[in-house]
């Protein structure tokens, strides 16, 4: 049986929405509408890593935990590891479940189906897809897609990721979620990895796993979340969340 934590990193660097984990959504912040979601998953305890006192305030004024980390991380993955290794120092945790810090409207269930594939021992991390059904997400760059290999009902072994149209031929795509569980032993590798030149290329992080030989399975789910990267966004998870809240 695994021990899981949830990290959601963030920062307050975002160019398209400056400050948006602080962006106000129905009176509270974003970030802690993913703490929110986080902790509805019920996998265990949820920690944000960040490198701004505000974002740790504001997750601590909600009654969570939130860690200061270094401010010159390259990636979400490396202020993870920093942070799981000052929340957990004696290893307790051995898998990682890494949230993004903007998906506030994300359902719990996607965040608890990342689990599953770690059963088996081969699987170093997994991460979450979901069925293209709309044709201009087939060819949007913004999709990224995993071309992957069926292993059980439901779950893929990812063979590569790409921002092409791919695989070609008759059959469904898929639109990959950046939620990702992976073992310890696996995180603390993959952040000593230099950037690959397929991860280079694609500009696509989790390739540098797979050109080092680890293995990505992927669980699909139902729903892709709504990422918020501009001020539209904002207004769309606003009025995705007013309407959850309202009584039926």
């Amino acid at each position: 049986m695994s021990d899981p934590v949830i990290l959601i990193p963030a920062r307050m660097a975002a160019t398209r929405l400056p400050g948006k984990p602080l962006a106000d959504i129905g009176g509270e912040p974003m970030i802690v509408h993913v703490w929110r979601r986080a902790i509805e998953a019920g996998i265990g305890p949820v920690v944000v890593a960040t490198d701004e006192k505000a974002i740790v305030e504001a997750v601590e004024k909600a009654g969570g935990i939130a860690m200061m980390t270094r401010s010159d991380h390259p990636s979400g993955s490396d202020r993870i590891h920093e942070a799981v290794e000052l929340f957990d120092p004696e290893g307790r945790h051995d898998v990682i479940v890494n949230v993004q810090g903007d998906l506030p409207t994300i359902d719990p269930k996607a965040i608890a189906a990342s689990l599953p594939p770690l059963s088996d021992p081969s699987v170093d991390i997994t991460t979450i897809a979901v069925e293209i059904t709309r044709a201009d997400e087939r060819t949007n760059p913004n999709v990224v897609k995993p071309v992957m290999t069926p292993v059980g009902e439901n779950r893929f072994r990812a063979l590569y990721f790409t921002r092409s149209t791919a695989p070609s031929g008759d059959g469904p795509l898929y639109h990959h979620i950046g939620l990702y569980a992976y073992r310890r032993k696996a995180l603390a590798r993959f952040v000593t990895l230099p950037p690959s030149p397929l991860e280079k290329r694609e500009r696509l992080e989790q390739l540098r796993a797979l050109e080092n030989g680890m293995r990505i399975d992927v669980a699909l789910v139902d729903v892709v979340p709504l990422g918020v990267d501009s001020p539209d966004d904002l207004e769309r998870a606003r009025a995705v969340l007013a309407a959850r809240a309202r009584p039926h």
